[in-house]
């Protein structure tokens, strides 16, 4: 008698029931959601968002070429535009703080996206230009005190070194741009070497809810080759003592600050170092060369301070849309040709992000609908032949492996099964889930978007709290991962009894790694954007409804069984070429095998 392992009636309305009980939980905490969501704007009207220039008149300590000591006031000067408000400090002439006006940052406190995003603040970077000068003593811009003068949103800095000027010039221009053009006069008399070093130190401060996921994505980023060419570098170490860099980036999940030099930097080397706990996920240090005419300093340097938005940063026309990890090759342009416009499309309906997620899922699933038709078919066909490939494991047992898989592959192509049919869809999945697996972390429009139990659909939900760390889980468990796995589970039980059993000793049982995968599945995206792991509980619950409908309003498995006994009367079907070449190389296979078993027993 046939088995079925698949789902019958009873279950089909257990699983329509589960699904219509947890879309209502989810619009219970939708509802509660919004509830919040309008107290906090409220909240937030009430705040002025103005800042006055600070001065201030904290004495700090510094030493200049002649080891005399002078006590200086460190004052703050103050630029403002729609997009930045940055503060320049008299001490290092350098850039000290810099809030991105139309964005926030990730509160652990009220577990939403409501500080103030501040890239540099409370001394997290420094940087500043190192010369060696003719004692062959070394000193840096950013030890020194300079004299600030202010003129609409240009500020001059200026410092004096053993009678040599150091000006350093910051325009705040439009959008997330700040020139930044460096000048001198006399230096020539000071320093003895014709380069100078860019020393860059920089602590990445948290802003996003994942922290491991944050931390992925914070590396030194940079091009050359005339901005033809990038690279990247996540590992402690950057080394480039041969290019010349066009730009320099250290680029966050969705931010980044670039350092753009008019001629280049040469001989760049950098590290990092993850920080585990605390304010910052991540410590960086860059040092660059930039060349000296006639021993003077005098280039144009920018600094870009922008969110990871790609119509932003393709304008700029400087690849930095590269700063966007969207994958490589095919990965990539999938990501920005496909789903990156079909979600600008959709989300231009005025719909919910995870609604758009919704319908994004869905036209997927319909262009892959020949294929994945075929797949589901085919599925059920190998489920209605498992009888006619019990017989043949019956009849071959204790018989050579090979012989028994030349009956099986016979009884398929009687039934008119082909096995590699069932490969495509699956290799369609790979690029497909990797290009999503990118899209959901990386994309800037769904960051602090809620959905349901999600406050944000590039971070994890975490609803249920757990009163204890579990290793690879974290300290809680996301809804929206655990609905993926459930979903996960019962396509697994609804396909696995396709899967022929292992015949031979010491074989694993595919059926049983089959039920794992869902399992560590949860492992993967309890830490992951809830918004991949709502696109494949959707997925897969499409999945699911597929093979119901197939099974039982499309497939007549009585008629199919019925088919492959009267082919078994009939006279073989021509073999198509691979099915050819597949038996002749079991064949000489199996020539081979016999060959060697009688030279053993003539030994």
């Amino acid at each position: 008698m046939q088995q079925n392992n698949g789902l019958d009636k009873n279950q089909l309305i257990i699983f329509v029931l589960f699904t219509m009980m947890l879309v209502g939980f989810m619009f219970y905490f939708q509802s509660k959601q919004k509830v919040e969501q309008q107290a906090n704007g409220n909240a937030d009207k009430t705040q002025v968002a103005q800042k006055p220039a600070e001065n201030t008149t904290k004495p700090a300590m510094v030493t200049n070429l002649n080891d005399s000591v002078q006590v200086n006031s460190i004052q703050k000067v103050e630029l403002k535009n729609k997009e930045l408000t940055v503060a320049i400090s008299s001490l290092g002439g350098q850039l000290s703080t810099v809030e991105l006006n139309e964005y926030k940052a990730y509160n652990k406190a009220s577990d939403i996206n409501d500080k103030k995003l501040l890239l540099f603040d409370k001394n997290n970077s420094t940087y500043g230009f190192q010369f060696k000068d003719k004692t062959g003593k070394v000193f840096n811009t950013k030890d020194l005190v300079f004299a600030p003068t202010q003129s609409g949103n240009s500020v001059t800095m200026q410092a004096n070194v053993n009678g040599a000027t150091i000006q350093f010039i910051y325009t705040l221009l439009d959008k997330y741009t700040i020139d930044f053009n460096v000048k001198t006069h006399g230096l020539s008399q000071v320093v003895s070497d014709s380069k100078a070093d860019f020393v860059w130190d920089f602590s990445a401060r948290q802003m996003e809810k994942g922290r491991s996921q944050e931390q992925t994505h914070t590396e030194f980023n940079y091009t050359f080759d005339n901005y033809q060419s990038f690279d990247y570098d996540g590992r402690t170490t950057m080394e480039e003592p041969k290019e010349t860099l066009n730009w320099l980036a250290i680029k966050q999940q969705f931010f980044s600050m670039v350092i753009e030099p008019q001629n280049g930097f040469k001989n760049s080397h950098g590290s990092q170092d993850m920080i585990d706990e605390g304010e910052f996920v991540k410590k960086f240090n860059f040092n660059g060369q930039v060349d000296l005419v006639g021993n003077e300093l005098n280039q144009n340097f920018k600094w870009y301070f922008m969110p990871l938005d790609l119509p932003l940063l393709k304008s700029y026309d400087k690849n930095f849309d590269e700063l966007l990890p969207l994958g490589w090759s095919f990965i990539g342009t999938l990501n920005r040709w496909f789903f990156i416009p079909m979600y600008n499309l959709i989300s231009g309906w005025g719909i919910a992000a995870g609604w758009v997620i919704f319908l994004m899922t869905i036209i997927v699933k319909i262009i892959l609908s020949p294929v994945m038709f075929k797949q589901h078919k085919l599925s059920a066909m190998m489920r209605v032949i498992r009888p006619e490939i019990d017989e043949v494991n019956a009849k071959y047992k204790g018989a050579d492996a090979m012989k028994k898989q030349q009956e099986t592959m016979a009884v398929y192509r009687k039934a008119g099964v082909n096995q590699m049919a069932g490969c495509l869809p699956g290799l369609l999945q790979v690029p497909i889930f990797y290009a999503l697996f990118r899209f959901f972390p990386n994309m800037i429009d769904l960051r602090g978007k809620s959905f349901w139990f999600a406050k944000d659909l590039t971070a994890y939900d975490d609803v249920i709290k757990l009163p204890f760390h579990v290793p690879l889980l974290g300290d809680h468990l996301s809804i929206f991962a655990i609905a993926c796995t459930v979903v996960i589970l019962i396509y697994t039980i609804m396909t696995a009894g396709n899967i022929q059993q292992p015949t031979q000793e010491g074989m694993p049982n595919m059926k049983v790694i089959m039920y794992i995968f869902p399992i560590t599945f949860l492992f993967f995206l309890n830490t992951s954007a809830s918004g991949l792991s709502w696109y494949y509980f959707v997925s897969n619950a499409i999945n699911i409804l597929i093979i119901l409908v197939i099974k039982y309003w499309i497939l007549d498995e009585k008629k199919i069984h019925a088919q492959i006994q009267a082919n078994k009367q009939k006279e073989p079907k021509k073999e198509g070429k691979f099915q050819k070449r597949m038996r002749e190389m079991m064949d000489k296979a199996q020539e081979q095998q016999k060959a060697q078993q009688q030279t053993g027993k003539k030994k």
